[in-house]
């Protein structure tokens, strides 16, 4: 089951859930994944800080944490999202507000699916990996 929650005082981001949960499904089952219980939390930039320094230690702002409950190949896990720097970040990479949360979402599915962006070699496959996922969501769309 994949949800979608916003944290108190937030506006959940218009995205179509369904269109979106099929999405990871597809995604998933490109890297031999079965999707089990995946949790999106969507929160402010303090909110993420807070998640960040409790949870990992970080004293930084960021756009995603992925919290992976992996069981062999059925992935589980929350993955917190922070709109306020999706927006920002949206603005910087001067791409749609609606390409960036996608992305965003997906990085996370990607993540729990094994890719990793921790090394700079890491960041450029991750790049490839969520911009290849991008273009199965479009080609989903050209589709419905």
């Amino acid at each position: 089951m994949i949800t979608f929650q916003i944290a108190s005082g937030g506006a959940m981001p218009s995205i179509r859930k369904r269109e979106v949960s099929a999405w990871i499904r597809k995604v998933a089952s490109n890297y031999g994944r079965v999707v089990g219980d995946i949790g999106y939390l969507f929160v402010d930039d303090a909110t993420i800080l807070e998640y960040n320094k409790k949870y990992l230690g970080r004293d930084y702002h960021t756009d995603i944490i992925t919290f992976d409950y992996d069981n062999s190949n059925v992935i589980n896990g929350d993955i917190v999202i922070s709109l306020d720097t999706v927006r920002a970040n949206a603005e910087r990479f001067k791409v749609s507000y609606d390409e960036e949360i996608h992305r965003v979402i997906i990085h996370g599915i990607l993540h729990l699916c094994g890719i990793n962006d921790e090394t700079p070699d890491d960041f450029v496959i991750m790049k490839d990996e969520e911009n290849k996922a991008l273009s199965i969501r479009n080609s989903m769309k050209l589709n419905q």
